[in-house]
């Protein structure tokens, strides 16, 4: 079975893959259609880039610089795995023609090292430290597509969304916390075509498991950690072990770590499907089969998890408390299982993302807004955009952005006059993924006539 992770199969011709894969790229940014030989990976990677409007010929945006990056560099947990990328990656790089290339969850360049001739030309395409390579921003690319997909990929020349970058190939594979399975970042290898093989693919992921070893050997004792911060399937660690749940068992999961003391069945019921009318045996079946999956985890009578569970929910609420609004933001990873519709989830989902956009409102630190303001659930709050644009100087270029994006928004939500610098005149008015029945602004100018999709949430 071929494994779809990788660019080519063996023996095939590169300069042919090329040619076929750039009209497939032509005809999916004309009409949204996508055709073989193109990967689902890569297909479904053009899909997230158009609905999200990346650019298909332009550059990444550098989001940090100067002692801002070089402060969060330090303090980003990845920094002691550089000894590691550096042993395995470096000297590949630095001897041939490839970079060596590390990422924060949000896709931003921290570390860019290799050959000076190569990183100049990189250097063309924004492929720089403080540059944000997500899909969002940067559209298909390996470090981009392997946060997306949680997953080891490679991505080869015209595979890549944006045409400045299709003469590069690149290998990437991500990296998590050894403790709690959180998304770190990724790290990958750039270069030219020979890079799609087997072997660039096999070595950024031993490099990313040798990574996470070294992580773990500072990790204090094992415990239990749930993740469902944008995510539709929450993912279970268990003594170093990780599990990924199905959506109904992810909601059964959090529900029970926010009542250690347990809860009933009519309760539980309660909190997953609200007043439908459900027969008992449907939530004992369910209950049934997620104890088969984390088995003396899960007790009844009341139903209750046997050891202390810590989410990441968990975590943002306590950041929130300190007063560290930072550190939160860099814990949200988006809202409490976003499709999910049981009433009890849907309640902590809607509370954590007001004391989350509160707090950032708060704070009035341009940075922290900006970051909101460039998620799928912040790209629509009008309170957001009018505050970004509030707390930058009066004469600054910085500004032209934000003010553009308040404009947009108090007219998509049919609000007269300029942009409100000062009392907040949109207060209220955000994006429904944070408030999970706010009214959506008016529809944006349409991308490529795609499928209907949804943004992933990361694993």
């Amino acid at each position: 079975m071929v494994n779809p992770w990788l660019a080519m199969e063996a023996g095939a011709d590169p300069v042919e893959r090329t040619r076929t894969v750039r009209r497939a790229h032509t005809a999916f940014l004309a009409d949204g259609t996508v055709a073989a030989p193109v990967r689902p990976v890569v297909a479904d990677s053009w899909r997230r880039s158009a609905e999200a409007r990346a650019a298909s010929d332009g550059a990444a945006p550098i989001e940090l610089d100067g002692a801002a990056l070089r402060a969060y560099r330090e303090a980003h947990p990845l920094a002691r795995a550089m000894p590691v990328f550096r042993e395995l990656l470096g000297s590949f790089a630095q001897d041939g023609a490839h970079l060596l290339a590390v990422c924060d969850p949000q896709g931003r360049l921290l570390w860019v090292e290799g050959h000076p001739g190569v990183r100049r030309d990189a250097e063309r395409m924004n492929f720089v430290v403080g540059a944000r390579w997500d899909e969002r921003h940067a559209g298909t690319n390996a470090p981009g597509t392997a946060l997306a997909a949680d997953h080891a990929v490679q991505i080869f020349a015209t595979e890549h969304y944006n045409r400045r970058v299709q003469r590069w190939t690149c290998a990437a594979a991500p990296l998590h916390d050894p403790r709690t399975g959180r998304l770190l970042g990724a790290v990958d290898i750039t270069g030219g075509d020979h890079l799609a093989s087997p072997h660039s693919l096999a070595l950024v992921q031993a490099t990313a498991r040798a990574a996470e070893a070294h992580l773990a050997a500072g990790v204090p004792a094992p415990g239990v950690f749930l993740s469902a911060l944008g995510r539709d399937e929450a993912l279970l660690v268990v003594d170093g072990e990780r599990l990924r749940l199905g959506r109904r068992h992810s909601e059964i999961m959090v529900l029970l770590a926010r009542h250690p003391a347990g809860l009933t069945g009519d309760q539980l019921s309660l909190l997953l499907y609200g007043e439908r009318e459900m027969r008992p045996v449907t939530l004992r079946a369910e209950l049934s089969r997620l104890r088969q999956l984390v088995g003396a985890l899960l007790h009844s009578r009341p139903y209750r998890l046997s050891r202390p569970v810590e989410t990441d929910l968990d975590v943002v609420e306590e950041q929130l408390t300190a007063g560290d609004a930072r550190s939160a933001l860099g814990t949200y990873r988006g809202p409490l299982l976003p499709l999910s519709e049981a009433p009890g989830v849907r309640r902590l989902r809607e509370a954590l993302a007001d004391r989350m956009r509160g707090a950032l409102l708060v704070a009035r630190d341009p940075e922290l807004l900006r970051e909101w303001s460039r998620t799928p659930w912040g790209e629509d709050d009008l309170e957001v955009a009018e505050a970004l644009l509030d707390s930058l100087p009066a004469h600054s270029p910085a500004r032209t952005g934000p003010r553009t994006a308040a404009h947009r928004l108090r007219a998509a939500y049919g609000l007269a006059g300029g942009p409100v610098e000062g009392p907040r005149a949109g207060a209220g008015l955000r994006s429904p993924a944070g408030r999970g029945g706010a009214p959506a602004p008016a529809e944006r100018p349409s991308a490529p006539r795609v499928a209907t999709f949804r943004q992933p949430h990361r694993p």
